[in-house]
């Protein structure tokens, strides 16, 4: 069984670099080609997603936030890290990170089959 637990956190400032961190268990993240992505809902808003990272290492960004995001991963823990620069109040949602195929790139939300419960990020002085 597959698990994703997201860890960072829960308040930030605007204009400051808001870093989360995904560790997953129970699989390794450099197999099965798989995609690792990071995901967000904004409050009354559906789910964006933000980017992948690939089993291979390859990096995929989603349009809307790619100026502002880097997504990096440390193997040795089997972790994938998130981070997100500038941040203003717009940024506030739950943050996930979940693991799907290689459609996931499309932004597509149905081709995930494992998520991390999810955390709160607000972005408030």
């Amino acid at each position: 069984q597959v698990q994703l637990q997201e860890s960072g956190p829960g308040l930030v400032k605007p204009s400051q670099t808001l870093s989360l961190t995904c560790t997953v268990s129970g699989g390794s993240i450099t197999t099965g080609d798989y995609y690792w992505s990071w995901v967000r809902r904004p409050p009354g808003k559906g789910l964006e997603w933000m980017g992948a990272i690939a089993y291979s290492g390859s990096i995929y960004y989603g349009p809307s936030l790619k100026s502002r995001t880097v997504i990096s991963r440390d193997t040795s823990k089997n972790q994938f890290t998130l981070h997100l620069s500038s941040v203003t109040p717009e940024d506030t949602a739950v943050y996930y990170c979940a693991r799907g195929s290689a459609a996931v790139v499309s932004g597509t939300f149905e081709e995930y089959d494992y998520w991390g419960q999810g955390t709160q990020v607000t972005v408030s002085s």
